[in-house]
């Protein structure tokens, strides 16, 4: 399996190539393996439709780029719509607050925007998980 190098503040660590998640929930796939069930697409379209709502809140408020809005808010349609449930990864039963959930759609919704927007997947550039798809959309 091709992989990738992803840095962040906890370290590297190596994410399939072609996965639209990140780092952090590729550590809550290795470090949380309790039941192997995934979260239902009625959850799922939730979290599009929180991070979508935010993104257009943010955007009217001016607190993010209009492109990177765009994008975010695209990119949240596309998992409204179930287009990458594959991409939901984590197990249902998780240790904290469901942090790692949260990070599996910024890192989903952010990896979509940045393709949208020309860079490469994984580079957290344009388009930040937390700077920018978690802003104002804590689940």
């Amino acid at each position: 399996m091709d992989m990738r190098l992803e840095k962040d503040s906890m370290g590297e660590l190596e994410v399939p190539s072609k996965a639209l998640y990140g780092g952090n929930t590729r550590r809550a796939q290795l470090n949380f393996p309790i039941s192997n069930l995934r979260f239902g697409r009625s959850f799922i379209k939730s979290l599009g439709l929180i991070k979508q709502s935010a993104a257009e809140t943010n955007l009217e408020l001016g607190l993010i780029e209009k492109d990177i809005a765009n994008a975010i808010i695209s990119s949240a349609q596309e998992v409204i719509d179930g287009d990458h449930d594959e991409s939901f990864v984590v197990d249902i039963f998780q240790t904290g607050s469901g942090t790692s959930t949260n990070m599996n759609v910024n890192e989903v919704i952010s990896n979509l925007s940045i393709l949208k927007l020309g860079g490469e997947i994984g580079s957290r550039n344009p388009v930040h998980p937390n700077d920018h798809v978690k802003k104002g959309a804590i689940i």
